[in-house]
């Protein structure tokens, strides 16, 4: 049976309801829910702007985007996104997807915390940003229709949301401070996390080792 969620249809492929398990059971229902609902809020903003994203692909990042926050990829500390960006990576070269396929969703998890720059690159990865955005923030909520929305949100329920996200941000950050230098992360670190100091720009160029 098809499953279409505020006119939005969920992939029916294999890789699909691979990664939706892979999801429900490596992650949490917090994530789950957060990662089905940013499909679904990007889907609906890639009709509004008439973009054509591969719906597989765009399922994959938004089902991979926050998997970083929960499961680091390797020993190397790295931005969470990052550690996302590789699973999902793998996961699709595993499963015989072609090099350019899995470097579209690469860039769409490696950059959905980044300001400015989704919204200028290939569909998938614009309508992550947009998805991630209007769940995170709210962004454009009041252009997407409401019976749609309400939908999403009675499939996905987001529960105490935003406490429980922020949460799970420090969990993942915490040990890892130094991977947020230069990004959102660092907000929610500075806030949460007594003591912490993030670093800035003009720190680092002060202290650098030149006379001048």
């Amino acid at each position: 049976m098809t499953d279409i969620i505020a006119g939005v249809e969920i992939p029916g492929t294999s890789a699909v309801a691979e990664a939706t398990e892979f999801l429900r059971e490596r992650t949490n229902p917090l994530i789950f829910h957060h990662s089905r609902r940013v499909f679904l809020f990007g889907s609906l903003h890639a009709h509004v702007r008439d973009l054509r994203p591969d719906p597989e692909l765009l399922y994959i990042s938004a089902m991979f985007h926050d998997a970083g926050l929960v499961i680091p990829f390797s020993e190397t500390q790295q931005r969470f996104e990052l550690d996302g960006a590789d699973h999902a990576q793998n996961f699709l070269l595993e499963r015989g997807f072609s090099q350019s396929s899995a470097e579209v969703v690469w860039r769409a998890i490696a950059l959905h915390t980044t300001p400015g720059i989704p919204g200028r690159m290939d569909p998938e990865v614009a309508a992550t940003n947009y998805g991630v955005l209007t769940d995170a923030i709210g962004w454009e909520l009041d252009e997407l229709e409401r019976d749609r929305t309400d939908e999403i949100i009675a499939a996905h329920p987001r529960g105490d949301f935003k406490r429980e996200f922020l949460q799970i941000f420090v969990d993942g950050l915490k040990d890892r401070p130094d991977t947020t230098y230069g990004t959102v992360n660092a907000d929610v670190l500075e806030h949460f996390v007594p003591g912490y100091r993030r670093t800035s720009m003009v720190e680092r160029i002060l202290d650098a080792p030149w006379p001048r």
